[in-house]
């Protein structure tokens, strides 16, 4: 049978002050085609669905079109909740789901209350034990009676070990003669972070050992890291990854799914499918002039544009003309103040505020010109 495996939509997501929602409709009707082409036999939904627990209707609009396009194809869907996401609102909708043949599952529940499925692939037949998932916050699997009067590390260990053993206990009915499936949201401790995730609950006491998955796990597919990568384990196990960067620490990323082979028996066959549909983000760094030079390179890339000589007025302006994709334009940091400032005594307010704007790297003579107008208004009360 084949699976594609995604995750870490975060729709709705909002980059300064850029709305995401039309790069993201154009790259998951890109997914949705790649099932469709790929004949896939379900797919995977690894979290993180939505970049907040409120999304706008736009965004969920755009999931729900997604989730039904995708069973369209024939392929079965299962969708879990992430740390972004609203869990109590997946298992609002999960009854509503159900009904259009797709599996959504907001919370961790027991084998017998929707944490484990059984069911033959949609196109393949192949027998499917599927174990989901969702994220599980540290108060969620950690009573806060054990909590009081231990360590950090002692709070970190309970919460790996409780959830190893939720772990074990939704895979213990993985057999030989059945496509054994694990669906997780977390950190895997030693994974590489993508650099867009929420630390607080990605580090700390939100991480987990490669050990906790079985041996007789065909694949098991994670969310959470937005860095495609597998993670050494006892069986396949990978990160899908999001299939768009989502901000600028990620903007070196290659946004991608996963096509995993899979037959009982046998370890699953994983292959990353770049996505070519969204958009690159960029930091490009220089004088204004450099950064005119560099305009015809950048193509449709949202950029961070880091401006290398000393701040004026109007200077964002003017590289937003030069770079109209210019989303966040800062100045490099000036050169450090000496540690001793010169003595203000004896100086005049036109000199000390001469020599604010010098500690901080700006030379703009229009602008003190200004404070010289208005310094004259205020102490001739405003006549002229």
């Amino acid at each position: 049978m084949r699976l594609l495996h995604t995750a870490d939509w975060h729709l709705g997501k909002v980059l300064k002050g850029v709305d995401r929602l039309p790069e993201q409709r154009a790259v998951l009707a890109e997914i949705v085609t790649l099932a469709a082409d790929q004949a896939v036999d379900l797919v995977l939904v690894a979290g993180d669905v939505f970049e907040s627990g409120a999304p706008p209707p736009e965004a969920q609009r755009l999931a729900f079109e997604t989730l039904l396009a995708l069973r369209a194809t024939g392929a079965d869907v299962v969708v879990i909740a992430g740390n972004h996401d609203n869990a109590d609102a997946f298992e609002a909708v999960r009854p509503v789901f159900a009904a259009a043949g797709i599996t959504v599952l907001g919370r961790t529940c027991p084998p017998d209350a929707g944490g484990v499925r059984a069911f033959a692939a949609a196109r393949s037949g192949e027998p499917v034990h599927l174990a989901l998932l969702p994220f599980t916050s540290q108060r969620g699997i950690v009573r806060a009676v054990d909590l009081f009067g231990a360590t950090a590390a002692d709070a970190n260990d309970r919460y790996a070990e409780r959830l190893a053993k939720v772990v074990a206990r939704l895979t213990e009915g993985f057999g030989t003669g059945t496509v054994n499936l694990l669906v997780a949201h977390g950190t895997v401790t030693g994974a590489r972070f993508g650099g867009g995730e929420r630390e607080a609950q990605s580090i700390f006491d939100y991480h987990v050992p490669a050990t906790v998955f079985p041996a007789t796990a065909t694949y098991v597919a994670l969310g959470h890291l937005h860095r495609t990568q597998e993670v050494p384990a006892r069986c396949p196990a990978w990160y899908a990854g999001s299939p768009v960067a989502v901000d600028f620490g990620e903007e070196a990323a290659s946004p991608s799914v996963l096509l995993v082979d899979a037959a009982p028996g046998a370890p699953a066959r994983v292959r990353r499918v770049e996505l070519t549909s969204p958009r690159t983000l960029r930091t490009v760094t220089g004088t204004v002039a450099e950064l005119e030079a560099l305009a015809s390179e950048v193509g449709d890339a949202l950029l961070r544009v880091v401006v290398t000589e000393p701040a004026r007025a109007g200077l964002g302006d003017e590289v937003r003309a030069l770079l109209p994709n210019a989303i966040d334009v800062q100045v490099a940091a000036p050169t450090a103040v000496a540690e001793r400032r010169p003595s203000r005594a004896g100086r005049s307010t036109i000199e000390l505020f001469h020599q604010y704007l010098t500690e901080r790297d700006v030379d703009d003579p229009a602008v003190e010109a200004l404070f010289a107008e208005l310094l004259d208004a205020a102490t001739t009360g405003g006549g002229g």
